[in-house]
């Protein structure tokens, strides 16, 4: 088959996932191309070393890979960030059907919800049934991170969403709730299809504490709980900042902070103000040193607000947290929750509550390391038996197969 993935952000930016799904089926003989733009997110300016042009072409991997140009932004401007949503999907909707060439099955990966444009358009011109991939429900997530109020704009999002939903050939989706919000939306249930997230890092093999990385991080002698990644509204790590206060008398234990995001400057405001010398930030780290950051943590967190939508939500970073080979405190309700505590794999705290989060840390930090390594081996475990890559990309190729046979029959 040949299979064209149609995705606004990709490698080198962080979020390798479709890299990931297109070198696998490069690996099980199959051709895939990838329309994306220009590498700026997150920081919403193109990587040094990059400029864009009317397109580019170039190979990795196996993988063909075609950029066309986009508007960069990742500022809080609802306005801006719209022309960033819709600027990408006109220049694949224009340049796509000139530079792709034939393809049999067409992915386009949501967000945002405009993608479902090229992905219309490029199915009808190259007579290519199309899979939509929605990792954010929208406009629900719009309106949970405070990205859009407008009721008039969500209006017309709804209305985009269902239409692209009855013209895919099929849905995936990373959740057991988010099939279930979208059978609430009237969506054919015989096209929903639940495919969990891989850990985007890769397999990594757990790595021994490096001690001067410890004394370099500001970790050494401590018992770590690691919070990694965005730094945003939707996380909601005021309340870890709470947490970290309740429990300022247990010197040893340290919240740690590594990542960037909007709301950073925010949350180093918070601790300084409330002097608090168990919180300790560190800037992005590369992806491939992660492993190292997990020998040195105890615990790994997951957090968000307490919002409906993320009840039905698993972030990325979950799965990551079960790879780590560290317990998971996962405080978000839901999907997510069920995910670990199934696996065995860590504790759940309730959202947005500082005093359950701190028992679930001081739980943590009170039991002996043998229990501690034993649940974190059962997150491994899990990951691999249910989620790595290896599990999840064999049934992405079974499924385009089977669309792509359904268009073949219906045609004869």
């Amino acid at each position: 088959m040949k299979i064209l993935i149609i995705t606004q952000n990709y490698i080198p930016e962080p979020d390798p996932k479709m890299h990931i799904l297109a070198k696998g089926l490069v690996m099980r003989g199959h051709e895939a191309v990838v329309l994306t733009g220009f590498p700026n997110y997150p920081q919403g300016k193109i990587y040094p070393g990059w400029r864009q042009k009317i397109w580019q072409k170039e190979i990795v991997d196996g993988v063909k890979i075609i950029r066309v140009p986009l508007f960069p932004n990742r500022g809080r401007s609802a306005f801006l960030r719209a022309i960033n949503y819709l600027s990408f999907p006109l220049a694949a909707s224009i340049l796509g059907p000139f530079l792709c060439g034939r393809t049999d099955v067409i992915m386009a990966y949501h967000p945002p919800i405009t993608l479902g444009i090229p992905a219309l358009i490029l199915s009808k011109i190259k007579k290519a049934p199309f899979v939509f991939e929605i990792q954010d429900m929208w406009p629900e997530t719009l309106s949970a991170t405070g990205m859009v109020s407008n009721r008039l704009t969500l209006g017309v999002v709804a209305r985009l969403a269902r239409f692209i939903y009855k013209k895919a050939a099929a849905i995936t989706v990373i959740s057991p709730g988010f099939g279930e919000n979208l059978r609430q939306k009237g969506v054919d249930p015989q096209k929903i299809k639940v495919f969990y997230n891989w850990a985007y890092e890769g397999e990594f093999l757990p790595v021994a504490a490096d001690s001067q990385l410890a004394e370099k991080w500001g970790m050494a002698g401590r018992f770590n709980v690691l919070y990694a990644g965005n730094m945003g509204p939707a996380q909601g790590l005021l309340n870890v900042i709470a947490a970290a206060a309740l429990l300022k008398s247990i010197s040893k234990i340290q919240f740690v902070f590594v990542g960037g995001g909007i709301d950073k400057k925010m949350l180093e405001t918070a601790a300084a103000e409330k002097k608090l010398a168990n919180v300790r930030f560190l800037p992005r780290i590369p992806m491939a040193d992660m492993p190292k950051l997990y020998a040195l943590s105890e615990a790994v967190l997951v957090h968000l607000v307490d919002n409906p939508l993320f009840k039905i939500t698993i972030p990325g970073k979950t799965q990551s947290s079960l790879l780590s080979g560290r317990p998971v405190i996962i405080s978000v309700a839901g999907d997510a929750a069920d995910l670990i505590l199934s696996a065995k794999a860590g504790l759940a705290a309730t959202p947005m509550n500082a005093a359950s989060l701190a028992r679930v840390v001081k739980k943590l930090y009170d039991m002996k390391d043998d229990e501690r390594k034993k649940i974190g081996a059962a997150g491994r475990d899990y990951y691999f038996k249910y989620l790595c890559p290896q599990v999840q990309i064999e049934k992405y190729e079974e499924l385009f197969d089977l669309i792509l046979k359904t268009k073949n029959k219906d045609a004869d």
